[in-house]
Order: C-alpha cells, then structure tokens, then sequence
C-alpha cells in the first residue's frame, strides 16, 4: 500500500519552487518532480521583504498569499506529471521561503511564508508547515533541520560520511560510520547566495554556470581574509545563518573597507574560494579524517566548487547524493515530504545536538483539507 507525501521547497536563493512526489511506504521512492521559476518581479520583492524597509506587514501580508498560489501550483503540477490525484495524498509538506531568522537574541524568531491556508483550498489536501518555530520555541536555532533525513536514507554502517548542501547556505549533517557517535549538523556560511548575487548584478545572469566565471578570475587574497573575519565563522555550532548576514550589501560594504578595485571576476572567484575553505575548515573541525563527501543543492553542479573541495579535502571521497539514489536537485524538497510524515505519525523531526534544542519535538502546523 502506498503512503504518499509531496514536499514544496524555496531555498535562499529564491529561485523556484521545487515540488516533489514520495511514496514512503517502503523506503523513500520518488514518483514526481517539478520545479516551478518564481516570476522575477516576485523574486525582488521577497528579496526586498528580507531586509527592513518600508510597510513591511502589508507587503508580507500580500507576498503570503501570493505564494502560497504559486506553491498550491507546483503541488498541482507534480500531481498532473504523476498521474497521480489529490486524494491519494497524505499530506504536503511545505518549507515555505524564509525572509528573516533571527536565532539569537532575548526574543528568537524565524518567519516563512506561503501561505499554508491558501495551498490547502486550492489543492484539496491537507499541509503542515511553519516547521521551524517549534523547534526555536524549544530553545534551537530552528534550522538546519534536514539532517534527520540525511541520517535516515544516507548514513552506513562502514564508512564515515558528510552530507554537504549547497544551496543559498552551506551545510554539512555529519554521520559517523555506524552511528558511532551523535549525528552532528550545521550552517557552515554562504554558498550560492554569494556568488548567484554577484553573477546577477555582473552578468545579468542568475548564477554562475559550472563556476566558470569564478574559475576564469583570480583569488583576491586580502579580500578573501576580509570576508573571512566575519563573525558567523567564529561561532560554534550549532549555528544557522541566512541573508540576514550574507547578501549583495554585505559584499559591497567589505569591498569598500578594502578600498581597492578588484576586477568582477576576481571577486566572484573569491567569494567561490570563500565558500570551499569555509566548508573545509568545518568538515575538518569534525574530527573526522576521511569518508564520503556527498555533495546536494544547486551548488552540487558548480563544477569549479567541487574541483576546489576535492583539493582542500583530498582524503575524502566527493559523491553526488545522485550517486545514492536521490538527485541533488531533490533533496530537501524530499526531506520536508519526509517532516510533514513525521508529523502525522507523532513522531518528531528535529535532531537536538543540530539545532540546539531542548529536546526532540514534532514540528509544524496542520492545515486540513
């Protein structure tokens, strides 16, 4: 008998919605994908909505409901792809998309939107979503909180491994070879929101194709120990971040403190090596000498990124989680179907020692049909 979920995920990067298919009755399955671009005017608007400015609740409020229609349409699309129909849907399980996380400070908090009422009316199935904030209730960071997935479907009994995301962030879910000490995770700093930025701004482009760009520059050595004295860097785990600390302003406010002209193309090849050694120094600050890197998120297919980590961290064995049966493209919209199943079954979807919590919660709100 099938048990089938659908994730929807919008990552940092902002750029679509991905919508998955699973059917969880035996092991993890997929039967669907999609991902659906989000229009560019919508795109500069959430990303105005991540900064403070002007008229902030009106502009949420409106920016919710607009895309919560546009995550009940990409739920609807991979249902039509499938050939599958909505009532043989368990549930939709919805990340939503981040535009403020503040984990720290006297009152933490962390906000999505889509919202979850509207994708429930228009798609006829039950969703859960805002899975974050229990956890941040319960004294975490809320986030990351894929690497209870990662150690469910990628952990093995003889070889230590990392699961490293690539996405707008960077993280890593450390599993030690046959879980002989904790499952570790968390936010190691920028990945693509960096680079996709600066390319954007540059190039017109929404993102570096395969890094040749960055490969194409130099790297700036006094800027990458510019950027490198960020405070994020310095903090222990676990430890999230977002664009909050890491955007477009931020780069220019840096370039400026240098006070020296650097070609584009050399800040770009800077802020990809900035991304490499970041992640090396977190994965060897594990303690862990060597296993299998296996590499998801958008970032899996920047090809100069991967050829760089291979070079920082040659005792490890680089993979692409499509090596293990599940493209990098799908990993977390996967991961949220996996957290709406969780829920259901009363059974929690946080990993303490990742996000700091308290405890093991179940997460999410329950939106009925």
């Amino acid at each position: 008998m099938s048990e089938l979920y659908i994730g929807l995920m919008s990552g940092t990067s902002m750029d679509a919605i991905d919508a998955v298919l699973v059917d969880f009755a035996q092991g993890v399955r997929l039967l669907g994908t999609h991902s659906r671009p989000l229009p560019a005017a919508l795109r500069q608007e959430l990303s105005g909505l991540c900064q403070s400015g002007p008229d902030e609740i009106e502009r949420m409020g409106r920016l919710d409901t607009a895309l919560g229609e546009h995550f009940a349409a990409a739920a609807q699309d991979v249902l039509a792809n499938s050939g599958n129909r909505a009532a043989e849907i368990c549930a939709i399980g919805s990340h939503g998309q981040t535009i403020r996380h503040r984990p720290h400070g006297p009152h933490p908090f962390t906000l999505q939107i889509a919202n979850p009422a509207v994708i429930a009316e228009l798609t006829g199935i039950q969703v859960i979503a805002d899975f974050r904030r229990r956890d941040m209730a319960a004294g975490g960071q809320g986030a990351p909180l894929v690497p209870a997935f990662h150690s469910g479907i990628f952990s093995n009994a003889e070889r230590h491994r990392i699961v490293l995301n690539l996405g707008g962030i960077a993280n890593i879910t450390i599993l030690p070879a046959g879980n002989t000490s904790v499952v570790r995770g968390f936010d190691t700093g920028p990945a693509n929101i960096l680079m996709d930025a600066w390319c954007l701004l540059h190039k017109q482009q929404a993102y570096d194709a395969a890094g040749a760009w960055a490969a194409s520059g130099n790297i700036h050595t006094a800027l990458l120990a510019q950027l490198l004295t960020h405070s994020f860097f310095k903090r222990p785990a676990p430890k999230s971040t977002g664009r909050e600390d890491f955007h477009l302003g931020w780069i220019q406010e840096e370039l400026q403190k240098l006070g020296q002209s650097i070609a584009p193309k050399d800040v770009q090849a800077s802020l990809l090596e900035l991304t490499a050694v970041t992640v090396a120094s977190a994965i060897e600050a594990t303690g862990l000498r060597k296993g299998d890197l296996l590499l998801c998120g958008g970032g899996a297919f920047n090809s100069a990124l991967w050829h760089r980590l291979q070079s920082l961290l040659p005792t490890w064995q680089l993979y692409s989680t499509a090596d293990f049966g599940l493209a990098p493209t799908w990993v977390e919209a996967t991961a949220f179907a996996w957290l709406a199943r969780q829920t259901l079954h009363n059974l929690p979807g946080n990993l303490p020692v990742v996000t700091g919590a308290a405890g093991p919660r179940i997460l999410g709100g329950i939106y009925p049909a």
